[in-house]
């Protein structure tokens, strides 16, 4: 299997989320490289998490044919929309 190409980024990070991942990699013994890639992936990974129950949602939405449970779906997509 082929190594996939790396592309190396900048970031500037507020000072107190630099704190946090400084105290991530001494803790867990990583590279704060490495602790950013991870918190870059799992929050990537939680961001489909979040779509794909959007997603269900609006399904059960759109087949529900009971109008007190569409109503009830209606306000969790909103709350998904505009938050809570």
């Amino acid at each position: 299997m082929a190594a996939s190409k790396q592309v190396r980024r900048s970031v500037t990070l507020p000072a107190q989320i630099a704190r946090q991942v400084d105290s991530i990699a001494r803790r867990r013994r990583l590279s704060d490289n490495r602790v950013l890639l991870e918190l870059i992936e799992e929050g990537m990974e939680a961001r489909r998490q979040k779509e794909k129950a959007f997603f269900d949602l609006a399904e059960r939405f759109r087949q529900s044919k009971d109008p007190e449970e569409v109503k009830r779906l209606g306000d969790e997509l909103g709350s998904f929309v505009f938050g809570e």
